[in-house]
């Protein structure tokens, strides 16, 4: 008995096993939260969305304990359009999945219930708690890897907020809020605040630092010194994160409207390289630097007038920097530019899937809009092929990427980008003239004692 006692505290050492959460976090947290009934705030129902308040009511009428929290309730306050609604309750994920027709559980690092009401998912998490005797709950090397500890009240769950401004509740029962880590204050003054110690809250989950910035940049709020301070030391613990996670980490910094602030911020705060370490490598070179820059720009401004955006654009703009310095500066001869192309390619995706794994959806449309940077910048045209590319269903997004190409200072590209935009503006006289200007004299005098009526050529 005593043999399996002293195994137990060894591999508890050994896995550097957490058993409560820091004292620090629990100081953080009022003991009795502030109730601010609801003539006190300027959160209303008719700002939620509707399908968040009906699943707020069913939990409520079905005897649990039902509260928004999170961005929906933060954003909702600042008088914003939010976009994610956020439910926690005492029932278990698998009594809010028995109490809902369409709804199904996901997770494995913690257990969430995505509730399907019409096209909209609202997600309905359990209340957590400490991980103090339950094994469900795992830290290993300070980071969180198992987080399925449930709590019974929503006092323990606000020990395990990350933010100030994401611990406000709106309790469905009485419309009244409950604010447990002076949260209103942080939210007034447009400070973004971890609850407890920064160091050990980034060290439970680093991907916390990233959440920390993209709150900033998306708020447009300063962050507290003390939350700032320790991330320069800790950013190289993204390393520890799966890359398949950081994939939608990206997503959320930079296809939701604040993309460049977000990148003015991770570089500040030494986290682009963790993320895109070649990229970074680029960035000192200001062509490189102006065309993320313009297409951050522009991702931005789609989003603002609510316009389409393509994540395989910009991931292959964030990656064009250094594909392009593994290509020759001058075509080889003999070698075929296209599987010199695809060669590099494929090195660079290699590399990058360690840091951010690029589902193959998207690296697809990447290597469509790379290949087509090869063609649209060849310097002989034919007619046929020509037509036949402008066919070509990822045309557009090529043809735009050049023209940011252009945008950020490639002079080596500008005449081929122009004559796209002609050939795509003209009428067919305008356009038989500028395929006779396409092919070079050379290629067209040797053409012609080949054959007495010229074909195409590309």
């Amino acid at each position: 008995m005593t043999f399996i006692k002293n195994l137990l505290s060894y591999l508890k050492k050994f896995l550097h096993f957490q058993t409560s959460l820091p004292l620090s976090v629990q100081q953080s947290i009022n003991k009795k939260p502030v109730y601010i009934p609801r003539e006190k705030h300027i959160l209303s129902r008719k700002n939620l969305s509707p399908a968040a308040v009906r699943v707020l009511y069913k939990l409520h009428k079905s005897g649990y304990k039902a509260l928004l929290v999170g961005g929906g309730v933060r954003d909702s306050l600042l008088k914003c359009t939010p976009k994610d609604f956020d439910i926690v309750t005492n029932a278990s994920p698998e009594q809010v999945r028995a109490l809902f027709n369409r709804c199904r559980l996901i997770g494995r690092r913690f257990v969430l219930a995505h509730v399907y009401v019409n096209k909209e998912i609202i997600e309905v998490a359990t209340f957590r708690a400490s991980h103090k005797n339950n094994n469900n709950g795992i830290v290993q090397d300070g980071r969180i890897i198992r987080d399925n500890v449930y709590g019974k009240t929503v006092d323990e769950d606000a020990l395990r907020r990350d933010f100030t401004v994401n611990s406000i509740y709106y309790d469905i029962s009485n419309l009244s809020l409950l604010d447990y880590a002076n949260g209103m204050e942080d939210l007034k003054n447009g400070v973004i605040r971890l609850i407890g110690d920064p160091s050990l809250r980034y060290q439970e989950d680093p991907v916390r630092m990233l959440r920390a910035i993209r709150f900033v940049a998306k708020l447009d709020f300063t962050m507290a010194p003390e939350t700032a301070a320790p991330i320069k030391d800790l950013a190289n613990l993204l390393k520890n994160i799966p890359a398949a996670r950081l994939f939608e980490e990206v997503q959320k910094l930079f296809l939701t409207g604040h993309a460049v602030k977000s990148l003015q911020q991770m570089r500040k705060y030494n986290l682009f390289v963790q993320l895109f370490p070649l990229t970074d490598s680029c960035l000192h070179n200001s062509t490189a630097a102006t065309l993320i820059e313009e297409v951050l720009a522009n991702t931005d401004a789609r989003q603002q007038n609510n316009e389409s955006i393509t994540a395989g654009f910009l991931f292959a703009a964030l990656l064009w920097p250094p594909l392009s310095n593994l290509l020759p500066k001058e075509p080889v001869k003999g070698v075929n530019q296209q599987e010199v192309l695809f060669e590099a390619i494929e090195y660079l995706l290699k590399k990058q899937q360690k840091y951010v794994a690029i589902p193959k959806r998207i690296a697809v449309l990447m290597q469509d809009i790379w290949l087509l940077q090869l063609r649209l910048t060849r310097p002989r045209r034919g007619k046929k092929k020509s037509f036949k590319l402008l066919e070509h269903p990822r045309f557009r997004a090529g043809y735009d990427f050049l023209l940011l190409r252009v945008k950020a200072g490639d002079k080596e590209v500008a005449s081929e980008a122009a004559w796209w935009t002609k050939f795509m503006n003209s009428n067919a006289r305008t356009r038989n003239e500028l395929f006779s200007q396409a092919i070079s004299p050379t290629a067209k005098k040797g053409s012609q004692r080949r054959r007495t009526q010229p074909k195409d050529e590309e």
